[in-house]
């Protein structure tokens, strides 16, 4: 392991050394290092996905999300980026977490710094130096850091907290990745879609708005649907088939949105709801929505914490307030009733 770290530094010297260097050239070493430290692990940078505001590596063991891996160039200030908006959501929606710059690791659970390794300094000539036991320390940093599990939720206000969280870097995604694709790509096909059959005036940030409540929502619903027992295989790519079919117009849209057409960029995201929906104790949290004596649509009434963390503002504008069950059930088939008739007037007007 010592000797991993040592050929680690190697390289950084050698990228170092011209003078050129930039936070990208240090990746392939880094990310070589990582996957020396830990058994089946696998560390990914995606650019696009990185463009789309993920991390810049996702660490995963065996296909299962294990943590996320901040990078930036030597010599940038960890002081400053920990100030920036983009670390502060990502210490509000990731549990296990290191930000780097290649040479001083810090690590962060739920967004509380609990170990700072410096790898190494760098001498008056350029030369990178490994620091006295520094590379036993980072070995053991990578240990706790691989070893994390998620904890479980069980409460409802902190289930809906983490949910806005997660929801919010999924709306800044999709927004980011509408901007960089085509007018041909698949969000803009969505969006069309949507302006067309449903809200004629919404805009490009109203949909990603949208898209990230209604994944978010969505999978909620799927995950209410799962018993605590049965929840240990609880994936995204399953979740569409979880949805109550006593919602049909959450199923349409969920399975529209989030089911096979799911956006690349933001897969990394929903993964993440999705391991944090899977080990939450779920029985805890509806007893507070009367999920024992089923007077009372969990799923329906849950809605109001989530939008009270997701936005305070949007939930005042909408007025979205607990509403009695047999109310929402009619407004749902309702707006179902005209959801079909759009999409079938617009195929009519496709074919005309």
């Amino acid at each position: 392991m010592g000797a991993s770290i040592k050929a680690y530094l190697r390289e950084i010297q050698l990228a170092h050394a011209p003078g050129n260097a930039t936070e990208h050239t240090y990746r392939p070493a880094f990310k070589v290092l990582v996957e020396s430290l830990g058994k089946n692990i696998a560390a990914t940078n995606e650019p696009k996905r990185v463009a789309c505001g993920a991390p810049d590596f996702i660490v995963a063991r065996k296909g299962t999300p294990v943590g996320f891996i901040e990078c930036k160039d030597i010599g940038v200030s960890l002081d400053g980026v920990e100030k920036t908006d983009q670390l502060k959501r990502y210490f509000a929606s990731l549990e296990n977490l290191i930000l780097t710059d290649y040479i001083e690791f810090r690590y962060y659970v739920r967004g509380e710094q609990t170990m700072d390794v410096k790898l190494a300094r760098i001498d008056d000539k350029g030369k990178v130096k490994l620091l006295l036991g520094s590379d036993k320390q980072l070995a053991a940093m990578f240990d706790t850091f691989f070893a994390a599990k998620p904890v479980a939720i069980n409460t409802p206000m902190e289930l809906a907290s983490r949910m806005a969280n997660i929801a919010k870097v999924i709306r800044d995604a999709i927004e980011k990745a509408f901007s960089i694709e085509g007018g041909s790509g698949t969000l803009h096909s969505e969006y069309e879609s949507f302006r067309i059959t449903i809200l004629g005036d919404i805009t490009p940030t109203q949909f990603a708005d949208m898209y990230a409540q209604t994944v978010c929502y969505g999978m909620f619903s799927a995950r209410v649907n799962v018993p605590d027992h049965q929840a240990e295989n609880f994936t995204r790519e399953h979740a569409a088939y979880d949805l109550p079919r006593t919602n049909p117009f959450l199923r349409e849209i969920f399975d529209y949105i989030a089911g096979t057409k799911l956006d690349t960029s933001i897969v990394w995201a929903v993964d993440l709801l999705a391991e944090m929906l899977r080990c939450c104790e779920m029985n805890a949290i509806l007893k507070e929505f009367g999920k024992a004596t089923r007077q009372e649509d969990p799923v329906v009434h849950f809605y109001e914490s989530f939008l009270a963390a997701y936005d305070p503002k949007m939930r005042k504008s909408r007025g979205v307030y607990y509403t009695p069950e047999p109310v929402v059930s009619f407004i749902v088939r309702s707006i179902d009733a005209i959801l079909k008739k759009g999409l079938s007037s617009h195929k009519v007007g496709e074919n005309a």
